[in-house]
């Protein structure tokens, strides 16, 4: 799974060794995150424009019970995680590019 996180935003959590959430997921109680074939709606969604940008992937099967797949847009399942990401589930994190058309650059990485 994956998690579309500011650049500053990331390296606090690798400071700190865990990750609780952007702003909206501390709001909704719980992390988002995006399968491979919602990340690029996700990015448009809700980041278009935004620069600084990192994709995280994330070992879904590391997370164990807290991480669920639930209902949201448009009754497609999506993985929500009611934890705080224990970095050791990280497979690796990539800068996301911003093409010149606002959208984000997922080729070679997904």
């Amino acid at each position: 799974i994956y998690k579309i996180v500011d650049q500053r935003e990331w390296q606090q959590a690798l400071a700190a060794g865990i990750y609780a959430g952007a702003e909206i997921d501390r709001a909704d109680g719980f992390i988002h995150f995006s399968t491979a074939a919602q990340v690029a709606e996700t990015a448009a969604k809700h980041f278009a424009g935004a620069g600084d940008l990192v994709l995280v992937a994330v070992d879904a099967d590391a997370l164990g019970a807290a991480l669920t797949f639930e209902p949201s847009r448009g009754g497609a399942l999506f993985p929500h995680l009611y934890a705080p990401l224990p970095l050791s589930a990280v497979l690796w994190q990539k800068p996301l590019p911003l093409k010149d058309d606002g959208l984000h650059d997922f080729a070679g990485l997904l």
